[in-house]
This record gives structure tokens, C-alpha cells and sequence, in this order.
């Protein structure tokens, strides 16, 4: 790592002129920053992510913790320390799908999903076989008169949709979907319903305008692609950032970690992706 520091301000300080005292402060800096986040382990802040989601998920779901596993997570996706509590939600209809954020310092999102044993459901899912009404139920609902029963407004459930025809491995933007109202009746349950979710996605089937978008419909996109020029970041957490541009050695989506080469000294360094041609040294 001391080697790597010293590599990045040599590059910095030639390309902006930057005197010998100032090297030398910031390459102490940076030692200081990566001795600090070497600290953690990776597999301790796995183990507490997992035991912070499951508790989440024991309480959202009404579940006990033997009730449930966690799917495993990509090898490429290195846990991270937040400066804040974490953030869960369920973007997803399915409700399987937690979304784990740290609004902090690093910011970052992954997602982590339950694998439930056999015969457990979880709580808000519909139910897998339709349910009779009870008697007075029924008596209740001939008793409504068929103008009144007619003019109930429709339940309505929010939805994504494309402006335009979208091609598979078409990069998604905002300003080709929009969010819609439509009735809940026949909607599927994997619609996604806010465009914010299919950020940084990459369409894996055509769709057509207008139609709802799924959450199998679009997956996360590269971002990086093997062989151009990264700007990689060292040092935000620390309370300062150190900027070099690298090579990437192989295609990388949002979060993922990658491996990067200095082309001034050969080494092979590692980043995750934190957006187009962009990443975070480790």
C-alpha cells in the first residue's frame, strides 16, 4: 500500500507541478487513511451485515431467524464499513429482495436475498391459493347495490414503464421511463415501481412502450469495460482523495470489485465500481 501511495502523488504531483513538501504530506495522509480501513476484516463485516439484515428481515417479515438463509452474495462484492445505521428496504414486488444503503461516507447499495424454507411465506405476500370469504362477508358484499358496487374506484398500484421501444442491452436512462398509476388487477407482482431502482441498469429483452418493466427485465450494467481508462479515488473516508487514471483489466457493474493496472509502475491494483469509468481504490 506505501508503494502504491507513493506511485499516485508521483503522478499527481508530475502532471500538476506540485512542490517535494506537499508529496510528503499527502503520501502520510494516505498511508494514515489505508492503515485505518485495512483494519476491518472482510469476513467480520460480512458477518455483521448478515446478522443486521436478518434481524431487519425477522422483524419486517414476522419471521424467526431459522425460517430463512441468505442467497450467497457475489465473491466480487466486498462488505464495507458505513458512518451512519444502514438503510433496508424492499424495492422489489416480491418482497424477497432486501436493498441494503449506506446514505454515509463511502455511500454505496447492495442487495441481499432470502431463500425461505419450505412452507414459509412471508408477511404482505399474496397468498398462493384464493381465500373463500366467510358467510357474513358474502351476505355484506349482495347486500352493496350493483351501481354502488360499480362505482368503487379501482385499487391502484404505481408502476415503471418505457417511453419508447428499449432494445435489449440498451443502457437504461431516466428520461426513457416514467412512472404510471394503473390499476393493481393483473399487474405483475415483479413490477418495479420507481425509476430509481433501474438506475445504472441494462435492458436483457426488448420491451415494448408503455408496458410495465419487471425486475427480471433489467440487470445492472457495465459500467467499466476491460481495457479503458478508470479514474480510481483513494482516500475519501480518510477526509481527503487522491485521483489516478488506471487501466481496467476486466468489465465491472455498479459495486462490483475489479482489478485495475497502474501503466506507470505494471501493478495490478483492485477498485470497486462506483460509476462510468469510475472506481474506489481498496
Amino acid at each position: 500500500m506505501q508503494v502504491l501511495c507513493h506511485s499516485l502523488v508521483h503522478g499527481i504531483a508530475a502532471g500538476y507541478g506540485l512542490g517535494r513538501t506537499w508529496m510528503r504530506l499527502t503520501a502520510c495522509l494516505f498511508l494514515l487513511g489505508s492503515a485505518y480501513g485495512q483494519t476491518n476484516a472482510p469476513d467480520g463485516l460480512q458477518n455483521k451485515l448478515r446478522n443486521e439484515v436478518s434481524q431487519w428481515a425477522q422483524k419486517t417479515h414476522q419471521l424467526e431467524a431459522d425460517q430463512f438463509s441468505f442467497a450467497p452474495m457475489d465473491a466480487r462484492v466486498q462488505v464495507q464499513t458505513c458512518d451512519r445505521p444502514l438503510v433496508m428496504d424492499l424495492p422489489f414486488a416480491t418482497r424477497e429482495t432486501v436493498r441494503v444503503r449506506c446514505l454515509g461516507n463511502p455511500n454505496w447499495q447492495l442487495y441481499m436475498r432470502l431463500v425461505l424454507k419450505p412452507g414459509v411465506t412471508l408477511a404482505g405476500a399474496p397468498a398462493s391459493a384464493p381465500h373463500s370469504p366467510a358467510p357474513a362477508a358474502s351476505a355484506a358484499v349482495a347486500a352493496v347495490p350493483p351501481k354502488a358496487a360499480a362505482s368503487a374506484p379501482p385499487v391502484m398500484r404505481k408502476v415503471v414503464v418505457a417511453k419508447q421501444l428499449l432494445r435489449s442491452g440498451t443502457s437504461v436512462q431516466p428520461d426513457m421511463l416514467e412512472e404510471q398509476e394503473v390499476p393493481v388487477q393483473g399487474v405483475d407482482l415483479q413490477a418495479v415501481t420507481s425509476v430509481k431502482d433501474l438506475e445504472n441498469g441494462e435492458m436483457v429483452r426488448d420491451m415494448q412502450a408503455g408496458v410495465p418493466l419487471r425486475s427480471h427485465d433489467v440487470r445492472r450494467a457495465i459500467l467499466v469495460k476491460q481495457g479503458q481508462a478508470v479514474i480510481l479515488t483513494v482516500g475519501q473516508s480518510s477526509g481527503f482523495a487522491i485521483t489516478a487514471r488506471v487501466e481496467a483489466q476486466q468489465d465491472g457493474r455498479m459495486g462490483e470489485q475489479i482489478r485495475l493496472k497502474n501503466p506507470e509502475s505494471g501493478r495490478i491494483l483492485s477498485g470497486v465500481v462506483t460509476g462510468p469509468n469510475a472506481a474506489r481504490g481498496l
